[in-house]
């Protein structure tokens, strides 16, 4: 009998959902090469992670869950660089728990962060693909990423290279 899914809920990422994130991005950790971090974090070292990111500031997290799933991905918004003069541009990306493939949460937590930033002060926001990865390429292309460059072989992880593809998409009013 197949299992009846529930409403997806979006909301801000609170300290409640640090366990189950954790576990979540440590599955990209070990699993893929998306992520260039190679050791796993427990809880405590993501906690500072987690608490850069407010609920009403150009720094978001968005948690999508629902009662039968639980957590099912985040999405985040963070900055590009350090330095003040990049302070109107955003690094974003989305993590989709591996048993919500296919159900659009990626979608779900893009939209809802995108209205979130909406009204910020931000011009630009930027995603870094690992490549390959068609399904994330289609995702940014669908919110109006478009490609700029890549850098190629610039991580090495599970002993081989990787290439990264950058894209960026215009936030805010048209000048």
């Amino acid at each position: 009998m197949p299992q009846k899914r529930t409403e997806v809920q979006v909301r801000p990422g609170s300290e409640a959902d640090l366990a189950a994130l954790t576990a979540l991005y440590n599955h990209y950790i070990r699993e893929t090469p998306i992520t260039f971090d190679t050791t796993p974090f427990t809880p405590e070292q993501r906690l500072p992670w987690l608490r850069s990111h407010s609920e009403d500031g150009p720094h978001c997290l968005l948690v999508a869950q629902d009662a039968a799933d639980g957590l099912l991905g985040f999405a985040t918004s963070g900055p590009l660089r350090p330095k003040a003069a990049y302070s109107t541009s955003v690094e974003v990306s989305v993590y989709c728990a591996p048993e919500a493939a296919g159900r659009g949460i990626g979608t779900l937590l893009y939209k809802s962060l995108f209205e979130a930033l909406e009204g910020k002060d931000l011009h630009r926001a930027y995603a870094a693909i690992t490549q390959p990865n068609a399904a994330s390429v289609r995702l940014h292309t669908r919110f109006g990423f478009r490609p700029l460059g890549t850098y190629h072989e610039v991580g090495r992880k599970f002993g081989r290279y990787w290439d990264v593809a950058w894209y960026e998409k215009r936030l805010g009013p048209e000048e």
